[in-house]
């Protein structure tokens, strides 16, 4: 072979070999636990991508919930602790505080026990990976909270077996240092006409609506979040101005906060905070969050 055949083959086979490289995809990535407390979840590269500041709120912020939030705190004490806990489905009204206070709580767990707990978040659209993200958690020597935010499945959706093998199902089961947290505003996290249209076509209707309703049933703790009432929602409003001490009377924090939830088209955790960040900002003081 000439020394030209030589270099063009040479060649060939670097590019042959670049091109396996890009279809092989990017190489996984090195996680290290020690970065951060939060982590999402990067599936592409099986990469937990740190959080060096959470948006997160401190616990005692959080009003109008102190059943679902005690209930909460103790799951998660117990967990990372080392002890049995549950699953959790926190469900119910929008805004009223429910992926706030898995963070919070994870936070306030994580201070006052002085345990590594970690949390990691998986966005909705990556449920389908859960399988692959348990494969590195399990050989892990931390405990650690997988949290889907505002978790939900649409017509034809199939990743909610995914999650029912991860929360539950499977030869191996759930990783003894894994917990899974989910909100979503319905309890079922399947519409009403998705059930509906699985129990006219199905042979056995019956079966086929308790095939998608035990979804629900792997979380062990079902916490529902409802719509608060005038007190609870200027209970907010006065936690939050107390604690970021924004100095407005009593009586006009009230008048305005009703006018802007009135202008909201109701009362919530969520317009209770926006307005506050409303008022914070006429005054020029800054929201220092936990």
């Amino acid at each position: 072979m000439t020394v030209d055949a030589t270099a063009e083959l040479i060649t060939q086979v670097r590019r042959l070999a670049d091109a396996l490289d890009r279809l092989a995809g990017p190489a996984p990535a090195v996680n290290n636990w020690a970065a951060a407390d939060c982590f999402v979840w990067v599936p592409a590269n099986r990469y937990l991508q740190p959080v060096a500041r959470p948006n997160r709120v401190a616990l005692s912020l959080i009003r109008g919930v102190d059943h679902v939030r005690d209930i909460l705190h103790e799951n998660t004490l117990r967990f990372a602790e080392g002890y049995e806990a549950n699953n959790v489905l926190l469900w119910g009204a929008r805004g009223m505080g429910k992926s706030s206070l898995v963070k919070a709580v994870h936070g306030d767990v994580k201070a006052s026990s002085g345990s590594p707990l970690k949390l990691v978040e998986v966005h909705r659209e990556d449920i389908s990976s859960l399988p692959t993200l348990l494969d590195i958690l399990k050989v892990s020597d931390q405990r650690i909270i997988v949290f889907c935010d505002d978790l939900s499945f649409d017509h034809d959706d199939t990743a909610y077996k995914s999650l029912k093998a991860a929360l539950d199902g499977g030869i191996e089961g759930r990783p003894d240092n894994v917990l899974f947290y989910a909100t979503s505003n319905r309890r079922h996290l399947l519409p009403r006409h998705m059930l509906e249209n699985e129990q006219s076509t199905a042979i056995n209707p019956s079966e086929a609506v308790e095939e998608k309703v035990s979804l629900s049933d792997r979380f062990g703790l079902w916490l529902g979040f409802h719509k608060c009432s005038q007190d609870d929602y200027l209970g907010m409003i006065d936690g939050y101005a107390a604690h970021f001490d924004l100095g407005l009377a009593p009586e006009t924090l009230h008048h305005e906060a009703l006018e802007w939830a009135t202008t909201r088209g109701g009362r919530s955790g969520r317009v209770a905070w926006q307005y506050i960040q409303d008022l914070a900002g006429r005054l020029r003081k800054p929201l220092h969050r936990a």
